[in-house]
């Protein structure tokens, strides 16, 4: 199935190099504490993808890892700023002032150069810290004298961080290219032979993850082995503490679970008892807890919401964010990772909107990587309680229309039609064999004749667990996440979430129509008939897939059968609009498939 996806923008240094300054402008005026700290992180992790845009393009103009001048130079930036971090974190963020030199440097890269950036996932969605390596690397036994080698993409600058908390210097960063089951690395022979002079020496392999096969950490691994390096000597820093996915081979296998591993996860960072830094952040927004912050990810949000598991909507419980609820003088407050730097920032900028316009609940307030909001404890989901089909189709036409012509998006920041429609066509082929792909190929064949000329910052999650009755008006849930995930669609025309709706709230034709009518009245711009034919298969298309990745992660659960129960569902009614292509509801339809 068709489900995930990389953003990768073409950008300036630049480009970079003014976002990097306006974070450095802000710590010159921020005194010593967290909020200080985390400008400095956001600078780090923006430094971060310059650097390794600028390094991976040398690697394809050479066809090799070698550290060229431009290595250097970027490995300067990094330690710079990764002392100044581990400073900060280590002093309890009383210390960690970037020596001035990190300016130059940063700006000596030419700022002409256009370059290939990505967003660090791990940053932006996966609660990953850079901190958490500061402590794995003070905790490893290690010494000033390992090599430590970073894994590009994130791997350069959480390299860094391990140098620096080792009071050393990243040796190289590496790029791992083939097959993503049997990654290779290649280093130019004089490079490796310096490195790899000393075989006493430890050697560190920095990255995150591993995921489906590790062979990112195992390529660098081989490489080491090859070059004489014993295996005993080579320690592992990775994002999570389980086994290489099971994609790995034998051999990379069992030198995984045989390897000296440092790991330091998020609530061990956050979370200690000793240094409760996230309690603390949350404190400082809503005041004295009355208790311990309670953990409410994978899914576990569902037990506050529904009596029986038997009425729990499927959740993807890898994809969820961490979240924890907190409670402060009476009031229930959701504490919710939104992304470290410009992701959290934005995030945060979009809650505050959505709530002032009346739509979301009240912000509390952003703490390094955290969102802190109102939890409606008592509010009933829509998928639990009956309401007016008129008031719900004016409602969400009033919400998608505001979002329409007050949430604008970039043009890289979402898939083009022709990536939707690829992904539609896969995966009803996959689901549902090749004549549904086929009819789905003749329904979507006039992509060339749509346009998509407003990309928007789209909600994405329309479904009816996500809307809640708050004093009798309907509150969206969940509204700032999911055009910015791991997954492939991104942001989108407002007809993606349009279509959303009348399949998880089997709107009418005519409700449908009336919704469209009340979003382009809203919006102030026109809403077409024919871009939202094209997004209704190819949303169903999609949670069909995205149903079937999830419950594939989890077999034998009960939380596989009701996501396997979801995809069915999906997948019956997409066959079904391809028997009656062109229309814009769903309500019969509905009637004709179990619910969701």
């Amino acid at each position: 199935m068709l489900v995930y996806g990389d953003v990768e923008r073409i950008e300036t240094v630049r480009d970079k190099q003014k976002a990097i300054e306006a974070h450095l402008d802000q710590m010159n005026v921020l005194p010593p504490g967290s909020a200080r700290h985390a400008v400095l992180v956001a600078a780090f992790i923006d430094t971060s993808e310059l650097i390794q845009a600028l390094v991976d393009a040398d690697f394809q103009a050479r066809g090799f890892d070698t550290l060229s001048p431009v290595h250097v130079d970027g490995l300067e930036c990094l330690s710079l700023l990764a002392h100044s971090i581990v400073q900060s974190w280590q002093s309890g963020f009383a210390q960690g002032a970037l020596p001035e030199t990190f300016r130059d440097k940063v700006l000596s890269f030419d700022a002409g150069l256009s370059i290939r950036t990505k967003q660090a996932e791990g940053y932006a969605f996966y609660a990953l810290y850079p901190e958490s390596y500061v402590e794995a690397a003070a905790r490893s036994g290690l010494g000033p004298q390992t090599r430590v080698i970073g894994i590009r993409s994130i791997g350069a600058g959480l390299a860094s961080l391990v140098a620096a908390a080792l009071g050393t210097r990243v040796a190289l960063t590496v790029r791992p290219v083939g097959h993503p089951f049997r990654r290779e690395i290649t280093v130019d022979p004089e490079t490796a032979a310096m490195l790899t002079r000393d075989p006493g020496a430890p050697f560190a392999i920095v990255d995150e993850g591993p995921g489906l096969s590790g062979s990112s950490f195992g390529a660098v691994a081989d490489w080491l082995e090859a070059a004489g390096i014993p295996r005993e000597r080579i320690h592992f820093f990775p994002s999570h503490a389980g086994p290489l996915g099971p994609q790995a081979g034998s051999d990379h296998r069992e030198r995984w679970v045989r390897a000296p591993r440092h790991f330091i996860g998020m609530d061990q960072l956050l979370c200690d008892r000793e240094r409760s830094h996230l309690r603390g952040w949350v404190e400082s927004l809503v005041g004295p807890l009355d208790g311990d912050l309670q953990d409410i990810s994978g899914g576990a949000w569902r037990t506050l919401r529904y009596q029986d598991p038997a009425d729990w909507p499927p959740t993807n419980m890898q994809q969820e964010r961490r979240k924890f609820l907190a409670r402060a003088e009476g009031a229930t407050w959701l504490v919710k990772f939104a992304g470290l730097g410009e992701s959290g920032l934005r995030k945060y900028a979009l809650a505050r909107q959505l709530h002032q316009a009346g739509f979301t609940p009240d912000v509390a307030g952003y703490r390094h990587g955290f969102l802190v909001e109102r939890w409606h404890e008592s509010a009933p989901s829509l998928d639990r309680i009956p309401i007016g089909r008129d008031r719900l189709v004016s409602r969400i036409g009033i919400y998608l229309g505001f979002r329409a012509r007050h949430c604008p998006a970039q043009a890289h920041q979402g898939a083009s039609l022709i990536e939707l429609r690829n992904m539609a066509l896969y995966n009803a082929e996959q689901a549902l064999g090749e004549r549904a792909g086929a009819a789905l190929s003749r329904v979507l064949q006039n992509v060339d004749d749509l346009s998509l000329s407003n990309r928007i910052l789209t909600d994405n999650r329309m479904q009816p667990w996500e809307w809640l009755l708050v004093d009798g008006r309907a509150v969206k849930a969940d509204a700032l996440d999911h055009c910015a995930t791991h997954d492939l669609i991104g942001c989108q025309d407002i007809t993606w979430d349009i279509a959303g709706a009348a399949v998880e709230f089997g709107l009418s034709d005519q409700d449908t129509r009336r919704l469209c009518a009340l979003v382009q009245e809203e919006s102030a711009r026109p809403v077409s008939l024919a871009l939202l034919s094209f997004m209704l298969p190819c949303y169903l298309a999609f949670q069909l897939g995205a149903n079937t990745m999830a419950a594939d992660a989890v077999p034998g659960s009960a939380e596989e059968d009701r996501l396997r129960h979801a995809a069915q569902r999906y997948g019956a009614l997409l066959q079904g609009y391809l028997e009656h292509p062109g229309r814009l509801g769903f309500g019969e339809e509905q009637d004709k498939v179990p619910a969701g």
